[in-house]
């Protein structure tokens, strides 16, 4: 069995975004405040370079359908559109507190800057999940069009 590449690529990009989310919270609790900044900029670029390699394969090569059992398509299906609502929300919550780094706004930072990096690791985790039941558990099905292979059909 192989693993498709860009698939491959991007997942290391998102758990290496969660990764250097963790470091950078470690840094922030030892006060190495400009060791913090870089760290949580490199995981911003990280998340990105994710997110283009996943938009760029969406829009060019389409999505791969689940080929797993018909009998847990349904559990997979929920699952997937569970991360992806994660994804989401952990992206918005991820540019707001960014942005209020980068604007010294120290208190609201503080404050969402934890909520978001728990969001962000369950966001890794869900998106190795996913990967792993598309290319590792299972043969992908089909690749199509994200609708086609979130809905069927």
């Amino acid at each position: 069995m192989s693993v498709p590449v860009l698939p491959t690529i991007s997942t290391f990009f998102i758990v290496l975004s969660a990764v250097l989310v963790a470091i950078g919270w470690i840094l922030v609790k030892q006060r190495k405040i400009e060791a913090h900044k870089k760290t949580m900029f490199a995981a911003a670029i990280s998340a990105l370079t994710f997110f283009i390699i996943y938009v760029s394969r969406t829009l060019f090569i389409g999505n791969t359908a689940f080929g797993g059992p018909d009998d847990i398509k349904i559990y997979y299906t929920v699952f997937l559109v569970f991360h992806i609502i994660l994804a989401t929300t952990g992206a918005v919550f991820g540019l707001v507190t960014i942005y209020l780094g980068y604007k010294n706004n120290i208190k609201k930072h503080r404050k969402l800057g934890p909520i978001t990096s728990v969001i962000w690791f369950f966001v890794a985790i869900t998106g190795v999940a996913v990967y792993a039941l598309l290319y590792v558990i299972y043969e992908g099905g089909e690749t199509t069009s994200v609708f086609k292979a979130i809905l069927g059909g």
